[in-house]
């Protein structure tokens, strides 16, 4: 056991730091929160002598990380496979960031982690996540998984994650977002997110707009580009019994098929067309939204990559659709009114929330209960979605990042639209709770940290 008074982490009652013993430590131990760059956790790296002998998947990417994560994590497990999962940020508990075999690690393991890295990093600096990724690896070693699937956190070129050569990188769609870190510009960004490319590796792109620094980027190192709508794609069957046709026909009826009953989507089939085969008579993933079904093809693309090493049935790849589970990804939440929640905080991912309400059968009104982070696009997500909300709830985040009530107010006032301030999230969601008929809806959004306020709020967990 470390000396704990010599590193200075708070101790529990027995005197044994506690996993949120060691969280607070974390957070102080690098002056900011985000610094990217790999020198100095590779060194800690080489000092831990963390070699993984498994197959690696990294998953970059603006929006959709987390859903690919998720259904890649799915299909290995139904194929029988040990997966180590490691994606960020979490909603309720830090332990949901590390899972093998869909099972998250629990405190002891996880402490156990932090204590090698904590003896091996010497005078060396980390950040909270380069901390969490070291620990996530030794984790999956400790436990010999078959596959490791890593999200990446931030960008890619200078990301933790990228610290470990993956067998397969992956880019689920590149837009605006954490300028302050990845630059102004689209291509900017896919610049940086390609960094997780591979020389002689497959590097899949889930996006059908390509962004020319992902194309000269993977030409540059050697790294084999397969895009969705040229070396992979998704089809679905037309209402009439023929063929939806590729691209941009079969995400139209993508749309369309959303707003039939659930139990009658939950019927209707896709086709996955690669360069390594075609799988037919796919299941709807159980992640809603219509943008899923590229996530599912990414996530299927990826697959193919290593089908030699880790084969996936069709039965295995079905059921892993199928039983995919992903909290805060247009997660509705049963009862009435209807409650929607999802961790969209970025433009891109308002617009795809709401297409997805558009999608839905009518609803007399929709509030929507809304916070958000300071370096987030506040008028981007409410002009994506002031269309289809009626009437705004704000509130203010109480994290350092948080905006105030007051200033998310001022900031929809700048977007032509009314909202009613309130101190927390919890009293927005009671008010819109007591606003809406059964016949209403409420969408809360905005950040992660909202989605687990109102998860919270409603004593709900994780499936």
């Amino acid at each position: 056991m470390i000396d704990v008074d010599r590193v200075g982490i708070p101790r529990g009652h027995k005197g044994v730091p506690t996993l949120p013993d060691w969280l607070t430590y974390l957070e102080s131990l690098h002056p900011k929160t985000i610094a990217l760059g790999l020198e100095r956790v590779a060194q800690v790296w080489q000092r831990l002598n963390l070699q993984p002998n498994f197959p690696i998947i990294t998953v970059g990417g603006t929006n959709g990380k987390g859903s690919v994560c998720a259904m890649l994590e799915s299909m290995l497990h139904a194929a029988g496979y040990r997966v180590g999962c490691y994606t960020s940020p979490h909603l309720l508990d830090y332990n949901e960031r590390v899972r093998i075999g869909k099972t998250q690690a629990n405190d002891a393991e996880l402490c156990a982690s932090f204590e090698k890295i904590e003896q091996a990093r010497g005078n060396i600096s980390l950040t909270y996540f380069e901390f969490g990724t070291l620990a996530a690896m030794q984790c999956f070693n400790k436990h010999k998984v078959d596959v490791a699937v890593l999200e990446v956190g931030l960008g890619g070129r200078l990301d933790a994650v990228n610290v470990f050569d993956s067998d397969c990188a992956v880019v689920t769609c590149v837009d605006i977002d954490h300028t302050d870190y990845l630059g102004d510009t689209r291509e900017k960004i896919a610049f940086e997110k390609a960094g997780i490319f591979r020389s002689g590796k497959v590097a899949v792109f889930g996006d059908r707009d390509v962004p020319a620094a992902i194309v000269n980027e993977a030409r540059r190192i050697g790294a084999v580009l397969w895009r969705i709508g040229s070396e992979f794609d998704f089809q679905l069957p037309s209402p009439v019994g023929g063929r939806a046709g590729e691209g941009g026909v079969a995400m139209e009826r993508a749309s369309s098929s959303l707003t039939l009953p659930q139990k009658e989507r939950e019927l209707m089939q896709w086709d996955f067309h690669g360069l390594k085969g075609t799988r037919n008579a796919l299941p709807y993933p159980a992640l809603r939204g219509n943008y899923q079904l590229n996530n599912a093809s990414a996530a299927l693309a990826a697959l193919d990559v290593l089908k030699d090493k880790l084969p996936v049935s069709m039965a295995a790849a079905r059921r892993g659709l199928v039983e995919v589970t992903l909290p805060g990804r247009f997660q509705m939440v049963p009862g009435s009114p209807q409650l929607i929640l999802d961790v969209a905080h970025n433009p891109h991912a308002a617009r795809s929330l709401a297409q997805s309400l558009v999608e839905m059968p009518p609803c007399h009104k929709t509030f929507a209960v809304f916070a958000m982070l300071k370096d987030k696009d506040i008028g981007g997500v409410v002009r994506a979605l002031k269309s289809q909300v009626d009437g705004w709830l704000v509130a203010g985040l109480n994290v350092p990042r948080g905006v105030s009530s007051a200033e998310m107010a001022l900031a929809l006032a700048g977007e032509g639209v009314e909202a009613r301030a309130f101190s927390s999230i919890e009293n927005a969601l009671q008010h819109a709770c007591n606003e809406a008929s059964e016949n209403d809806r409420i969408v809360a959004f905005g950040s992660f940290y909202t989605v687990a306020e109102v998860m919270r709020a409603r004593g709900l967990r994780h499936a």
